[in-house]
């Protein structure tokens, strides 16, 4: 074969972020897409079930296997930035492309917390991140998908291009962002069916994805509450804002795990919120935040890109820092992707709260995407009791998203760990086609098995 192979899969590829594991019996690493139609027929004609590798930071086990074979895009490496639009293979990661991408005075707009994750990965669970407050999912940004499907054949299609068989509306939920199952509606786009598909309808070859100008000017901050309500507060005073891109929740759990690499939080602070504008109308932000009663001179600010990446390492330590307290003890990352309508944001804050202080007293942190009214709720399981009611909470809180008008996936999609859920927010009709959906492109059910969808 033209791919290479290895019959012992090295660990890393059997594993992801959330400290889920599984096992495989070959790993198929091809240089480019004749090795990977040969590795996709091999696999058509033994009927073996295939897992598509990406960069190992997601959190839903989607890229485990359970059995099977693994293949791997890591070569596919290709980056090339023009105006406005970049073409990039599968493997490159986010970081890679905002390098690359800089000297051009250009960016590409979403921004999920991982940098290291796969521009395929990405796509595959339309991630967003905390710039999706302004610029919206990966879905947005993409202008054309190069993609292997299981019959043996490579398709690309542009933007506009329609799929080419009958499918149904699926109900959207009324949020600002979502990706759990397929987003299906009559006529739709190709690449709107495979953004968000986790790797079970085809294997994202190559992308070609949006750039925009980089802002001549940004101000940025961590802003200090003396309470978690002021901090609601301006979350609410603040959304409106049309140059604001970015605004971030960190309540004071949070805060108080990252005390040991960020000595110089205040002591009085509640909560946190971290915000980047477009534009330096420094006046206008002054009196908003007198307005909002931040802890102004407690509050960080950027005076430099040196700044915000500070900030941004800020905000990405939480979940790294959940994970080396969860995962060396035998857990799982408990951590939920739940989000609901912006109006009901409050409420759900209060519901995750009233329950966790019931289940988990000072166990879980919760931080996250509050412009979309998309926070994440960690759970810190010390054994497994407490573990156990983490399980519980999860799928308790799934289910009040839900009855909010909610999604019970935002930006990691489900994967196989939380394939339950689909359940909870979709009715078996429109399961069914979504079924239906993969059956046609995925006839043996190969790619990805155990992914979305329960036997």
């Amino acid at each position: 074969m033209r791919a290479s192979s290895i019959d012992s899969i090295p660990p890393r590829y059997l594993t992801d972020a959330s400290g889920y594991t599984g096992s495989g019996s070959k790993l198929f690493v091809p240089e480019d897409e004749a090795g990977v139609i040969e590795v996709l027929n091999a696999a058509r004609e033994q009927r073996t079930p295939i897992t598509l590798a990406g960069a190992g930071s997601g959190l839903t086990g989607a890229r485990v296997p359970q059995g099977g074979w693994v293949l791997s895009l890591e070569k596919f490496r290709r980056l090339e930035i023009g105006e406005g639009r970049v073409r990039v293979g599968a493997a490159v990661t986010l970081l890679e492309l905002r390098e690359a991408a800089r000297p051009t005075r250009q960016f590409y707009a979403p921004d999920p917390t991982e940098i290291t994750a796969s521009v395929g990965g990405t796509i595959a669970t339309n991630a967003s991140g905390s710039r999706s407050f302004k610029y919206g999912s990966t879905r947005r940004h993409v202008l054309a998908l190069r993609v292997a499907l299981m019959e043996g054949r490579v398709m690309e299609h542009r933007r506009g291009d329609r799929i080419d068989f009958a499918v149904p509306a699926i109900p959207v939920p009324d949020t600002t962002k979502y990706t759990a199952g397929y987003r299906l509606e009559p006529g739709m786009d190709w690449i709107d069916l495979f953004c968000g598909s986790e790797g079970t309808l085809g294997v994202v070859l190559e992308a070609e994805l949006a750039l925009l100008p980089i802002p001549a000017s940004l101000f940025a901050g961590v802003v200090f509450f003396p309470s978690d309500e002021r901090a609601l507060d301006a979350v609410d005073a603040w959304r409106p804002i049309g140059e604001l891109r970015m605004i971030e929740y960190v309540d004071r759990n949070s805060l108080d795990l990252l005390l040991e690499r960020y000595p110089d939080i205040p002591a009085p602070a509640g909560a946190a919120l971290l915000i980047e504008a477009e534009g330096d109308d420094i006046d206008a932000w002054e009196a908003r935040l007198a307005s909002a009663g931040a802890l102004t001179e407690a509050s960080w600010f950027a005076t430099t890109a040196k700044d915000r990446e500070r900030f941004r390492e800020f905000r990405h330590a939480l979940p790294e820092m959940v994970i080396a307290k969860v995962v060396p003890g035998g857990f799982l990352k408990m951590g939920t992707d739940y989000a609901v309508p912006i109006s009901r944001n409050r409420e759900m804050l209060a519901y995750y709260r009233r329950r966790l202080e019931e289940e988990l007293p000072g166990r879980y942190v919760i931080y996250g995407h509050i412009g979309d009214a998309h926070v994440h709720v960690n759970m810190l399981p010390a054994n497994a009791v407490e573990s156990a009611a983490s399980s519980r909470l999860l799928t308790e809180f799934a289910q009040q998203a839900v009855a909010l008008g909610g999604t019970v996936s935002a930006e990691h999609g489900l994967g196989k760990r939380k394939a339950a859920l689909l359940a909870l927010q979709y009715a078996p009709e429109h399961i069914q086609a979504m079924r239906e959906a993969k059956s046609r492109l995925d006839p043996h059910w190969l790619l990805g098995r155990g992914t979305l969808f329960q036997a």
